[in-house]
């Protein structure tokens, strides 16, 4: 790893119920996922153009995937403005933890949100 690549790759949302998950995430986002059964899991992939070295992930229902509030936390994109997905979060089944928050003039804002499963993960944007 250096400074010309990405620091992750790839991440994975651990679910319990992945067509709730599917629902969750399509809804707060405003997109659309396609599942899939691999390897004894259920991967539920988020959208992306394969190859061109953006970080993508899945939501992932398996043995070795337990949803949890404790942990590593992820950030998604909620350019330009993440008050506008942010705002889908309770009626789509989660809970916000923490508001809209500016983090500085350079930096923009994050919030922190529990999805439909239990994880704590959080947005980030600009404005």
């Amino acid at each position: 790893m250096n400074a010309n690549v990405n620091t992750l790759n790839w991440f994975e949302i651990s679910v319990s119920d992945t067509a709730r998950a599917k629902k969750f995430y399509e809804t707060v986002f405003d997109i659309t996922m396609e599942s899939s059964d691999m390897m004894g899991m259920t991967m539920t992939m988020f959208p992306s153009e394969n190859g061109n070295g953006k970080v993508s992930g899945a939501l992932v229902q398996g043995p070795m995937h337990k949803p949890s509030a404790d942990g590593a936390k992820i950030y998604f994109n909620g350019n330009p403005d993440l008050g506008v997905a942010l705002a889908r979060v309770e009626a789509a089944g989660g809970k916000i933890m923490m508001p809209k928050t500016k983090i500085g003039d350079d930096i923009g804002y994050m919030a922190f949100f529990v999805d439909s499963e239990g994880n704590a993960v959080a947005m980030h944007s600009q404005g």
